[in-house]
């Protein structure tokens, strides 16, 4: 019989060390990662990447709103550039559900000041989408 194993756990990419923040780095986190999983498998995911942004990219910020309010079409994120990068964040947005769904992933530890992930503070895109999937989301500076 395999061991119990905790369900799997959804982490920015970044906060694993993989080179996908807007500045092309990442913010290594690995060690308290491993401790807040609790021994659950972990999925890396990358809202921004995942909605279509690429590596790097313009840094972007939450305007009229919280990310909540974006999946609501009552605010929006913008790039430094001025380009409305919405859909983006949106589309990577579901496709975090999307992930946790498929791998059953009931937790998710995402990473700080983000417009996609961010938790404390101005909510991003993301973590209100997987908070109204019914994950547990909390984030990491």
């Amino acid at each position: 019989m395999a061991p119990f194993q905790s369900s799997p756990v959804l982490v920015s990419a970044c906060l694993l060390g993989l080179a996908c923040r807007y500045d092309g780095g990442a913010r290594e986190r690995r060690e308290l990662v491993r401790r807040l999983a609790g021994g659950g498998p972990l999925v890396p995911i990358c809202p921004e990447q995942l909605g279509g942004l690429p590596t790097p990219r313009p840094p972007a910020e939450l305007k009229g709103g919280d990310g909540l309010q974006c999946l609501e079409q009552q605010a929006r994120v913008v790039d430094a550039q001025g380009r409305d990068v919405t859909p983006a964040f949106v589309k990577g947005a579901e496709m975090a559900v999307t992930v946790a769904r498929l791998t059953g992933a009931q937790r998710a530890l995402l990473k700080a000041r983000s417009p996609a992930c961010s938790v404390r503070g101005r909510l991003g895109v993301a973590a209100a989408a997987l908070i109204l999937a019914g994950l547990e989301v909390m984030d990491l500076e």
